[in-house]
Parts: structure tokens; C-alpha cells; sequence
């Protein structure tokens, strides 16, 4: 299949003060926030984007927007219910402190496939229908443009964790151990055979290895012992 950046909305001002936003409507970008988002789409500006989907949550459609807006050739974003942030129910608006002391936060911490959020919806819940989406929009952009193709998705940290962990192979209670940052950019490409991550939590890096003449793009067909020698390294003018 093709090759799909996740990346997550820059810093709002619900991370700085420590509230669950959840699906608050008014949630935005700060201005540090702001600058994450210009620095990711620079990063992401140097590949041919044949698409470009975001969850409907504004700190994304706003992290979006910057990824468009720094090449001209960008696509317009298209919004992904699937991609949306996790339903968290009546948890959602409510300090971090204070649920840190509620008795499902040792669940979700740990046991988190087995946590439901009160009046929202289910870890796994959120998991499968992230996954189902990232999935299916990988498999409509290989399907339009070939298997060399990159896409964006913006979405959430939850939300990119479980995408990583299915691409891994873990368990959702096992999810926790990923870390995904605000306007990281993370890389899954999908085979026949399996995914593989090709990075994770990135914030810094030159991704212009994955700019590739149509005539170079090559898909994987297995796991190469050894490790190989990684992708060509990118020359002017190729």
C-alpha cells in the first residue's frame, strides 16, 4: 500500500492547562501550538502529498491548514470522522489531576482495552474505527496513485498511539508505551505482507527520502535481514 504521515495537532491551550478537551468545540492552536504546525508542514513540504485528511476536531482542521498552505501543490484537507478524538464521555473538560485520582484511570493507564469512558466510548472502540479509517483511506490513495504515493493524516495523540500499535502488532493494552508528541510526525507504510513503522514521534529530520521519482518507488516485499541499507540517499535534481 502506499505511505501515510500521522501527525498530530500542534499544542493548544487545553494542553497547557492541563484539561482533557476531548471534543470541546473551541479548542485551538496557542501560539507555540501555531509554530509546531508551521514547522511540521516545512518538514512535510518537501514530499508530493496526494492527500490530506484530518479529524474534524479545529486544533487539527488548524494543523491541517498550515500543511496545505506550505506548498502550492498541496490538496485541500478532507475531514475523517474516523480520525476524531476520543469520545471521553463525561471525563471530557475535567483537569487531568482530578481524573488521575478517579478509579478508571489505573484501567486506561493499564488494562486500557478494557476501559470505557463514562458517556462516551470504549478504547477499543476508538482503536477499531481509527485504524478501519487510516486504513481504508491508504488503501483509496494506492488504489488512485500507486503504491509510491504519501499521504497526511492529522488526528490525535490517542488516536495515532493506537494506529502505531496496530501497525506494530501490540496489544491496545500495550499502547501506553508509545509516546506521540504534539505536531510529531509518525510513518507507517503498509504492504501485502505487513505495516512497517519507518519513524515515530518525530519532531526534527529531513523527509525528502520519501520525495521519490515515480520510476524509484519500490514496495517492500518482506523484512530485509540484516536491516538493509535503507532508502537512497536523495540528490539534487532526483
Amino acid at each position: 500500500m502506499a505511505t501515510v504521515l500521522l501527525v498530530r495537532h500542534g499544542r493548544t491551550t487545553a494542553n497547557t492547562s492541563g484539561v482533557l478537551a476531548g471534543r470541546l468545540a473551541g479548542v485551538r492552536l496557542d501560539e507555540t501550538g501555531e509554530q509546531q504546525a508551521r514547522t511540521a508542514a516545512e518538514r512535510i513540504a518537501v514530499v508530493p502529498v496526494v492527500a490530506l485528511v484530518t479529524s474534524p476536531q479545529e486544533r487539527c482542521r488548524q494543523t491541517a491548514k498550515a500543511i496545505a498552505s506550505a506548498r502550492q501543490d498541496s490538496p485541500r484537507p478532507v475531514t475523517e470522522r474516523g480520525l476524531a478524538e476520543c469520545d471521553y464521555g463525561e471525563w471530557q473538560g475535567r483537569k487531568i489531576r482530578e481524573l488521575a485520582k478517579e478509579k478508571l484511570w489505573a484501567t486506561v493507564q493499564r488494562n486500557p482495552s478494557a476501559a470505557t469512558f463514562p458517556g462516551g466510548e470504549s478504547m477499543v472502540a476508538m482503536r477499531h474505527r481509527a485504524v478501519e479509517a487510516v486504513r481504508r483511506h491508504d488503501a483509496a490513495v494506492e488504489a488512485e496513485h500507486g503504491p509510491g504515493a504519501v499521504w497526511v493524516a492529522v488526528s490525535h495523540g490517542d488516536i495515532i498511539k493506537a494506529v502505531l500499535a496496530d501497525a506494530l502488532g501490540m496489544h491496545l493494552d500495550l499502547f501506553q508505551r508509545i509516546n506521540v508528541d504534539p505536531a510529531s510526525v509518525s510513518i507507517v507504510q503498509y504492504t501485502p505482507d505487513r505495516p512497517y513503522v519507518l519513524a515515530s514521534n518525530t519532531h526534527a529530520g529531513d523527509l525528502a527520502w520519501l520525495a521519490r521519482p515515480a520510476g524509484k518507488r519500490t514496495r517492500k516485499t518482506g523484512a530485509t535481514l540484516g536491516g538493509g541499507a535503507g532508502p537512497d540517499p536523495v540528490t539534487e535534481g532526483s
